[in-house]
């Protein structure tokens, strides 16, 4: 499925081929199967010694689960409650479980699961058996509670709280399941979970809106940290292989910088030929795109970091929920 295709598809006006929705509706019976065997209990799910708060979403592409899975840990941290994080590591080769490491390979653990990790400070286990990872994580007798990142869908894992994160800007597409729209669950799987939170646009009433605010771009070699405004009306590369570049990439104009802009698939894993672009200019690219290129980095690559501003009021309500749970 070509990706221009696949997007005048799912978020604007194009009608979805006729295989597209025939094999929409095959998904819809498999999902709906496989939520009710768990729900009769003919598929086992298991429960945890602490309680377990999910980060999901129900669409596909990058909605900002990685950033708000920072600030959860962070946040949780500052009112008495440690974190551990547990991931299926999606683009590494690492079966796991597995601890992460500060020195551990992306190409092994994952990208997203190593930001989280250098971010946050907090362990984190990768693993695709994702009870697996969890029991590991626990035998770190310091942990009050457990982040799975991603893992809206894992229903063999257990869960107390749910949190579904929405990307602000898109929403939910033409609102079809997989292959014919963006869903990978219908839309009334929204009112199963705890918390909906909103990345950027404008939250609805029932969703807590959360803000990407930038932090500067920081060089990967050296270190040095400046304003992204510094880059204000100068041209640079933009790379990013995140689930949606697009918003990357808008976060850099809305900073008056004029773009090259280099899109590529999510969890892409860089080599030094794919940023050779051979004429000086400043690349721009995520952070979770800069873990990979530390190997070959070369001066004038920068990284942009990002911070997740939610309320307060949202974070103390999940704590309490937590120690509730």
């Amino acid at each position: 499925m070509a990706a221009a295709r696949r997007e005048q598809v799912w978020y604007h006006d194009a009608p979805p081929p006729p295989g597209w929705r025939l094999l929409a509706r095959v998904y819809a019976g498999v999902v709906a199967l496989r939520r009710w065997l768990y729900a009769r209990g003919w598929l086992r799910s298991y429960k945890l010694a602490r309680p377990v708060v999910v980060v999901g979403n129900i669409s596909v592409g990058g909605t900002g689960k990685t950033p708000l899975t920072i600030a959860l840990a962070r946040a949780l941290a500052a009112r008495g409650l440690r974190a551990g994080v547990v991931s299926r590591g999606y683009g590494g080769t690492a079966r796991g479980p597995l601890r992460v490491t500060a020195d551990a390979s992306p190409a092994e653990v994952g990208d997203e699961p190593l930001l989280i990790h250098l971010r946050s400070g907090v362990p984190v286990v990768v693993g695709r058996d994702r009870v697996a990872a969890a029991e590991l994580l626990l035998s770190d007798d310091g942990i009050d509670v457990i982040l799975a990142d991603d893992g809206l869908q894992h229903y063999r894992l257990r869960r107390d709280i749910e949190i579904c994160v929405i990307d602000g800007a898109r929403r939910f597409g033409n609102r079809r399941l997989l292959p014919a729209g963006p869903l990978r669950e219908p839309l009334s799987r929204l009112d199963r979970v705890d918390f909906r939170v909103c990345n950027g646009g404008l939250a609805h009433a029932d969703e807590v809106q959360l803000h990407l605010r930038d932090d500067g771009a920081t060089a990967l070699l050296g270190g040095a940290h400046v304003a992204l405004e510094s880059f204000a009306h100068r041209r640079v590369h933009a790379v990013a292989g995140i689930g949606n570049p697009r918003r990357f990439f808008d976060s850099l104009r809305a900073c008056r910088i004029e773009l090259v802009e280099h899109p590529f698939a999510d969890h892409h894993a860089f080599r030094a030929e794919d940023l050779a672009f051979g004429d000086g200019l400043p690349v721009l690219m995520t952070e979770k795109d800069a873990i990979k290129c530390r190997a070959f980095a070369q001066a004038d690559w920068w990284q942009v970091a990002v911070q997740a501003q939610l309320p307060e009021r949202f974070f103390d309500t999940l704590a309490s929920r937590i120690r509730a749970a």
